[in-house]
């Protein structure tokens, strides 16, 4: 309540100033336009304000009069979005421009003749119902565009208050629907939902000292303490709800604009015409038991049972799979409706549940419809607990149940892979459902599926499908990522996770696989790739290869790729011993550069120097070793970003390697100044998770293996390799990869002789010192 008292304080406050800057005149007012003219004004807001005039003086005249209001404001230092216009120009502006016409809608007087200001506002909302046909359409185009550009508040870790889909814009549009009379709007929680957005946005703008409005995670803490929230989780919880109300109180509005839209269009045709004086409603079709398609809608059917309790499933699953939205009408009945589904359920409640999940795209809206009313807790009351939970992990774009729905979503692209496709949807929903609670929210979320899947009537060996799919949820993508797939160790884990289903090994690999790449996908294009897809379909082929008799080849015998061996053969007959090709170069500096150098110690911090030298950012590489005319190389396969315009020359890129091999070409040295801001800059950053190193015992049968997770810096694998390189261990293998701000590389070292260095003895934990002496 305080903050709308202070936005409406505001307004008043620039009411009486500018009224006194106007001063007593005839022939002009100053107009309030846009969320001025709402009173909505936030402390980092623009003043939005037309000088209308009536044409009765010069030029010169009207720009002295400006001039007297827009200088004072200026010398304020106050921003100020302002025009000078008659009504008929100002009128003309708004048939044109969607955005002015949305402003004026809520014109509002400040001073001067109100009369102007009258005339104008019965101008443009006559001009704004005539034309509601054409505009509104208008409307809507705008909104998917901010949908596409700046995604869905509702869901956002960081979202803008303003430009997200269900944002203060899309409060405002439901003002604008409204004024059309082209069809009403939902009414009450939107407004509240506006309300507290706008109390938000007051608080963000007092605290940061900036007009902007997206909520930036490391401002949610203090905001959160502002606005009395116990949490930033909590914060952010009540704006996603908020966001919600008004998204979908935006959907219903616009499917009202389309009813309306075409029962006119069907009234003044033709066939209106012929059936004037009767109704002109289009027919009803049947979709399922009880469910029909009417005016564009899933609706319940005249004789629908509501004691019925399948019926919600029912109604979703049609709808989600013919791509309709449900009719609030029928979702208000259904709400209303006092049926419960028995436990264990049906198994024809477990069906239908599987065809809605099973839907696609569909299934996202549907959800949200019965969400939005109560049902879907109703059906599945775990999802009380994590509906628009945020994810502090700056891999996800989503929170935690929208991030779970478009993992089902992409389930249901891969069931032609797999043959227990309900295992797959069902494993695809409950995946997550741990999150939240204390501990590992994989293993939380076992003991909960275990739970939920009984009550749904999954039978035993099913049970511990899900259960262990949800366990072990993390775990083909952690092997996959960053282990060696040619080391028989590797293989071990997944092996024994397969285990502890209850169902065939091999199927357990299948579900495993497709749900880590429906998961991978959902999380967003951080963790999604075509390299990363590459590693799931490489890593899946081994294990079901092993599964069927297959001998998997050890890492000392596998056969030698070709193109790292046609790769290392160019080397051996270059003078200079290297080569250098780019291999699929993308678009916007992204690319790979392959290359193959001697294989000695320090290769790897080499060669990381020399692509931070050139301004390259890592996003994943692979190393491994081949040999070509009796000689060893090192294959390096790089995916990599150019931090400023384009990825740099090849033929320059190689000149450095062999000045770096030289030791003409001082890495060490040029990149100590880029170090120290480096360091510079991690002081101002409090937050920031502390970087962690450590030994992986068991996950080589032939090398130790390293992991090292730290934000991603420039120069950060350079100096890793060469605080390895420092203490005598050689590199046979890496796995590198940049998920977001975070490195996460592997490294698989041998020292001497191919010696295997144990967790804990003096060689190990020098090796860890060392390496995070060069991470600080």
């Amino acid at each position: 309540m305080r903050f709308a008292q202070g936005r409406e304080a505001r307004s008043a406050e620039m009411d009486a100033w500018l009224a006194g800057l106007l001063g007593d005149v005839e022939g002009a007012a100053l107009v309030a336009v846009g969320g001025y003219g709402r009173r909505q004004l936030s402390p980092g807001s623009d003043l939005d304000v037309v000088l209308l005039h009536d044409g009765s003086r010069d030029a010169k005249a009207v720009a002295e009069l400006a001039d007297s209001v827009w200088y004072p404001i200026w010398d304020a230092k106050v921003k100020l979005d302002h025009s000078v216009r008659t009504v008929a120009e100002a009128r003309s502006v708004a048939l044109e421009d969607l955005a002015v016409v949305l402003g004026m809608l809520t014109a509002r007087h400040i001073a001067g003749d109100p009369q102007l200001t009258e005339s104008l506002r019965s101008v443009v909302l006559a001009d704004w119902r005539k034309n509601a046909p054409r505009r509104l359409p208008e409307l809507r185009a705008m909104r998917e565009q901010r949908r596409e550009r700046h995604g869905e508040l509702a869901y956002r870790l960081e979202g803008d208050l303003k430009e997200c889909t269900g944002g203060l814009r899309d409060a405002d549009s439901l003002r604008a629907i409204a004024a059309s009379w082209i069809a009403d709007v939902p009414h009450g929680d939107p407004e509240a939902a506006q309300a507290f957005l706008l109390d938000v946005r007051w608080v963000l703008h007092t605290r940061t000292g900036r007009a902007a409005d997206r909520i930036l995670l490391q401002e949610q803490d203090e905001l959160a303490a502002a606005l009395e929230f116990e949490s930033a989780d909590e914060l952010m919880r009540s704006v996603s709800d908020a966001a919600r109300t008004i998204d979908y109180a935006c959907d219903v509005a616009w499917r009202r604009v389309d009813q309306a839209l075409a029962a006119r269009n069907r009234s003044s045709g033709i066939s209106g015409l012929l059936r004037r004086g009767g109704s002109s409603a289009p027919p009803r079709e049947p979709l399922a038991d009880g469910v029909v398609k009417a005016e564009g809608e899933a609706a319940l059917a005249l004789a629908a049972d509501l004691n019925d309790p399948v019926l919600p499933l029912r109604i979703a699953s049609a709808a989600a799979r013919a791509g309709l939205p449900i009719s609030p009408a029928s979702l208000e009945r259904l709400a209303a409706s006092t049926a419960v589904l028995p436990e264990p359920w049906p198994e024809y409640a477990r069906a239908e549940l599987m065809r809605l999940l099973g839907a696609g795209p569909g299934l996202i809206p549907v959800l949200e419809a019965l969400d939005r009313t109560g049902l879907l807790v109703r059906l599945l009351p775990e999802w009380e607990r994590i509906r628009s939970l945020p994810q502090r992990n700056a891999l996800h774009v989503h929170t935690v149940d929208r991030h779970i729905v478009q993992t089902v979503v992409h389930a249901a692209e891969r069931t032609r892979r797999v043959d227990r496709v309900d295992l797959l949807l069902a494993a695809a929903l409950f995946h997550d459902l741990g999150k939240g609670l204390p501990g590992d929210h994989c293993a939380t979320g076992a003991d909960i599926v275990a739970k939920l899947a009984a009550r749904l009537s999954f039978p035993a060996h099913d049970i511990a499908t899900l259960v262990a799919l949800t366990r072990h949820h993390l775990l083909f993508a952690e092997l996959a990522v960053h282990r060696d797939p040619t080391d028989p160790a590797t293989l071990a884990p997944l092996l024994a996770a397969a285990g502890e289903s209850g169902t065939s090994p091999a199927d357990f690999v299948a579900l495993l696989q497709l749900l880590t790449e429906s998961d991978s996908q959902a999380t967003g294009p951080a963790v999604w790739s075509t390299w990363r897809a590459s590693l799931y379909r490489e890593l899946g082929l081994r294990a079901q290869a092993v599964l069927a008799g297959e001998e998997q080849p050890s890492a000392h015998t596998v056969e030698q790729d070709e193109a790292d061996l046609a790769l290392a053969s160019q080397a051996a007959i270059a003078p200079d011993g290297i080569a250098v090709q780019a291999v699929a170069p993308g678009s916007a500096g992204i690319g790979r550069i392959d290359i193959a150098i001697p294989d000695q110690v320090g290769a790897l911090a080499l060669v990381a120097g020399v692509l931070t030298l050139r301004h390259v950012r890592v996003l994943s590489a692979e190393l491994n070793s081949a040999k070509a005319e009796g000689k060893a190389y090192a294959v390096q396969r790089w995916t990599v970003a150019a931090e400023y315009g384009e990825l740099p020359d090849l033929v320059r890129l190689r000149t450095d390697l062999r000045s770096a091999r030289a030791g003409s070409l001082k890495i060490a040295d040029r990149l100590a100044t880029r170090d120290q801001e480096r360091a510079s800059q991690r002081r101002q950053r409090p937050n920031e998770a502390p970087a962690t190193v450590r030994l992986l015992p068991s996950a080589s049968e032939t090398a130790t293996v390293l992991e090292v997770r730290a934000e991603d810096t420039p120069g950060l694998l350079h100096r890793i390799a060469a605080a390895i390189a420092g203490t005598g261990a050689d590199i046979e293998r890496a796995r590198i990869a940049t998920l977001g701000p975070q490195a996460v590389d592997v490294f698989y070292l041998t020292f001497g002789a191919g010696s295997e260095t144990a967790v804990g003895s003096a060689v190990a934990e020098e090796l860890i010192a060392e390496v995070r002496a060069a991470l600080n």
